[in-house]
């Protein structure tokens, strides 16, 4: 458990996500992700050179990615602080690693103010070409970034769907209960933009994307959201034979990025947007569960976060996910004895869509505003990533 580590409130931001191939399709990630970071503290009149470290979070690979987190943090500050940076790769719980790596350091009191900032982008991801001089001619050896590892975690050799219907099939939920909750985290999201985007306003971040040498579009919401309707979905096929999981009850490739201020409890509360608000980070916990499960993997890193933090499900008052599918949080409620319809309100990425790195970091900006909106209390993320892995952390909020 964490005693001495905080979040400023609203010292974090997320941009819109917009669907691959979108308005990010052409920027670097990298510069992007830093670039959206300084104009957030400026806008929010914090001196970026406060921060005494950051880490990058970052799946996709993206030119220049050999020096992206030093970059990053060079074009964070301008140039004017050397902030040194680490470069993290933890596939959907990115953010959560970050954030963890921020805490555990300020915990340790080795710096007392870390950054966390993710950014991908999924759109043309890279094809990359490996040297096999022993091979027929010495032909290479191709690979698709993206799509080839999509389609098979080379150490159980299936698809990221597949994995999704080993647990549907495990606990024996049905396509019907998959529909059901996609038309409910889509109802969520659509109570996001209520009131002209009211709630996606507290944390959202518009985003600058040079489109000519004269023209610049601010990108300020998200792009390529799908409606999830029951008469619509009810008429698509799964996608695997024998499956649950059509696309409409699965989440997106997308791009955008996301930072997160982690520091200690003084300097949270000179930071923050209101000083009567409190955030505080109690505990992490992980997972790794049976090859080729990989979204049964949230639920036992919720119970090792809970245990840590000296706490039981029924005292957390809001539950945020990355759910790529919908069987993520079917399990997660059967398992542990919770109402699959009240999870991720505000939206979750199943709907909004999954950038990697940045996808948890969004969903921990929209649990701490509403766990303001309900007054405080704890709350809890918890989400699955490639290679049958998991995360999840707790949060605790005051409102004096």
């Amino acid at each position: 458990m964490f005693s001495k580590v905080f979040i400023p409130y609203n010292g974090y931001y997320s941009s819109p996500f917009c669907r691959w191939q979108g308005q990010f399709q052409n920027e670097n990630a990298i510069v992007l992700g830093a670039k959206t970071a300084r104009a957030w503290f400026l806008k929010k009149k914090i001196d970026p050179t406060i921060l005494d470290y950051m880490y990058f979070g970052m799946t996709v690979a993206q030119k220049h990615m050999f020096y992206s987190h030093n970059w990053a943090a060079a074009m964070l500050v301008d140039n004017q602080k050397l902030l040194p940076g680490l470069f993290v790769h933890q596939a959907c719980t990115t953010s959560t690693t970050c954030v963890h790596l921020c805490a555990v350091n300020i915990e340790a009191g080795i710096y007392n103010t870390g950054f966390a900032l993710m950014s991908d982008r999924l759109s043309n991801g890279p094809h990359l070409i490996w040297p096999n001089p022993m091979g027929p001619g010495g032909e290479v050896i191709s690979e698709n970034w993206n799509m080839d590892n999509f389609n098979s975690d080379p150490n159980v050799g299936l698809k990221m769907v597949q994995t999704g219907d080993n647990v549907a099939k495990e606990i024996g939920a049905t396509k019907e209960e998959a529909d059901a909750v996609a038309v409910r985290r889509y109802e969520q999201y659509l109570d996001a933009l209520k009131n002209d985007r009211a709630f996606q306003k507290r944390y959202m971040m518009p985003v600058e994307v040079q489109v000519s040498k004269k023209q610049v579009l601010v990108v300020d919401q998200d792009e390529g959201i799908t409606p999830n309707v029951a008469e619509t979905l009810a008429k698509m096929k799964p996608v695997e034979p024998g499956g649950i999981h059509s696309f409409g009850v699965q989440t997106h490739p997308a791009d955008g990025n996301c930072g997160i201020i982690v520091t200690t409890r003084d300097k949270a509360k000179e930071l923050s947007a209101d000083k009567n608000i409190e955030i505080q980070i109690l505990s992490y916990g992980f997972s790794r569960v049976k090859r080729g499960f990989m979204p049964a993997a949230p639920v036992p890193a919720s119970q090792m976060a809970l245990e840590k933090a000296g706490i039981n499900l029924k005292e957390i008052k809001a539950v945020k996910t990355h759910n790529p599918f919908a069987i993520n949080d079917l399990n997660f409620a059967k398992l542990l004895g919770y109402d699959v319809m009240k999870m991720n309100n505000y939206g979750s990425s199943m709907i909004y869509g999954h950038p990697q790195g940045p996808t948890a970091g969004r969903a921990i900006a929209e649990l701490l505003e509403e766990m303001v909106l309900l007054g405080g209390g704890y709350g809890l993320w918890t989400g699955c990533a490639a290679g049958d892995t998991g995360a999840a952390m707790v949060f605790k909020v005051t409102c004096k």
